[in-house]
């Protein structure tokens, strides 16, 4: 008996053995498998990402070059015009001051010559007000001026920063853009035809772009919020941190707008630091005209070796700009919707006030409080979400019961009240 007992325990331990071993096999193999099969989801997850991002830079790397080749194209077609152009004006403030200068000297009527003179100044100085407004540097007159004098036929080489390589793309990006500053403008014809067909090839590729780093911002924006509001949960939970509704419904705009308006303080310290003559006030007006594509062209950066950082400021400033306008704007819609579907129930409980007055007041006092009960119920919309989808059909039935509530509320005729009438007799006596 005691062996058959041995023999059978040895029998069932063997068995528990292999069952055991069965089974860590088998959860071997599974990890294996779920290993396998996780590498390929990886994998593919990686791949995905690097195509988005991959996708975002392409887009801004082919806005760049074709702003580049649209200003190459610019400075071949306008330089020669312009050069020829200052060439023109220098020949004319040449013969200018030669007639004014022969009037003075040559000139033998006595009594007109105070006449004459006037006129020839006049002219002389137009011609160098002409001079200078076409970006003609004075120092580059004058020393024309002193070579006619020592009488060199030779004349330097007419040269402009206006149609440089950066200043062409700097051209080309405001165009694009929609800025369009004015200080810098296609003179020929070729050149405006170009420019037509640059920006209808141009402006929807920059919008595209703009709208593509705008929705990336957006994302950001949003990451950020539900990380702060996250990290800042314990804080809010508390009664001394308690936000009211209506402060927390805009507290994402205004976080935006305060966000921008750090961006345009960054930029307006930039300027300050590239441009000579301006200061933080200068820098920050100059950022919020063009961050809004109003582009007055009262100031307009001067240093040309800054010009590719302010191009790409600029674009980076107009996505966020896009993005943040967007999002007040949708805070304003939201509003605007809510002042819609409570300004029928409030007319209707202020019109009860005023016919009730000096009645039972309970029942509008009970209207008045729902009504401010739904304004202050907080509705946030978050995107993509199953909690904002839920939010939104809260507000909708709160709403609707309100106004089922009132509506009913304003059918059933109110008690009627007994009439006191006071007639005064007046007697004669």
């Amino acid at each position: 008996m005691t062996v058959s007992k041995k023999t059978n325990s040895s029998i069932e331990l063997g068995q528990y053995n292999g069952v055991s071993k069965d089974i860590n096999g088998s959860e071997s193999s599974n990890d294996i498998r779920n290993s396998d099969e996780i590498k390929p989801f990886l994998r593919e997850e990686t791949m995905r990402k690097i195509k988005s991002v991959a996708g975002h830079v392409g887009l801004l790397i082919t806005l760049m070059v074709y702003t580049a080749a649209g200003g190459m194209v610019f400075r071949q077609i306008e330089l020669p015009a312009e050069l020829a152009r200052l060439e023109r004006l220098r020949t004319k403030l040449r013969t200018q001051r030669y007639r004014f200068l022969d009037t003075i000297s040559n000139n033998t009527d006595v009594t007109n010559l105070r006449t004459l003179v006037n006129v020839k100044l006049r002219e002389y100085e137009e011609a160098i007000q002409e001079t200078a407004e076409a970006g003609m540097l004075v120092s580059f007159v004058t020393e024309a001026i002193e070579q006619d004098d020592r009488g060199l036929a030779e004349l330097p080489a007419i040269s402009t920063d206006r149609w440089s390589i950066l200043q062409a793309v700097f051209f080309a990006s405001t165009v694009l853009t929609t800025i369009g500053y004015g200080n810098v403008v296609p003179s020929t014809n070729y050149g405006r035809i170009f420019c037509i067909l640059f920006a209808i090839i141009g402006i929807p590729l920059t919008l595209t772009v703009i709208a593509d780093w705008g929705k990336l911002f957006a994302e950001a924006v949003v990451q950020l919020t539900v990380i702060a509001k996250s990290r800042l949960s314990f804080l809010t939970a508390t009664p001394c941190f308690t936000m009211n509704l209506a402060g927390r419904r805009s507290v994402g705009a205004v976080a935006a707008v305060a966000l921008l308006f750090v961006y345009l303080a960054c930029g307006a310290g930039m300027f300050m630091l590239w441009e000579d003559d301006w200061g933080f006030f200068e820098g920050f007006y100059f950022c919020f005209v063009t961050m809004t594509t109003i582009g007055f062209g009262d100031l307009v950066p001067k240093k040309p070796k800054y010009t590719l950082l302010c191009t790409l400021y600029i674009l980076v400033g107009l996505a966020l700009t896009s993005t943040i306008i967007e999002l007040v704007r949708r805070q304003y819609a939201q509003s605007w919707r809510r002042l819609q579907a409570l300004s029928g129930p409030l007319a209707e409980t202020i019109r009860r006030l005023g016919e009730h007055a000096g009645g039972d007041m309970s029942a509008l006092h009970s209207d008045l409080r729902k009504v401010l009960t739904v304004v202050s119920m907080p509705r946030l919309k978050w995107s993509q979400s199953d909690r904002s989808d839920s939010k939104e059909k809260e507000w909708e039935e709160a709403v609707e019961a309100v106004l089922r509530d009132i509506a009913a509320s304003a059918t059933t005729t109110p008690p009627k009240k007994p009439i006191v009438q006071i007639v005064v007799y007046e007697s004669s006596v």
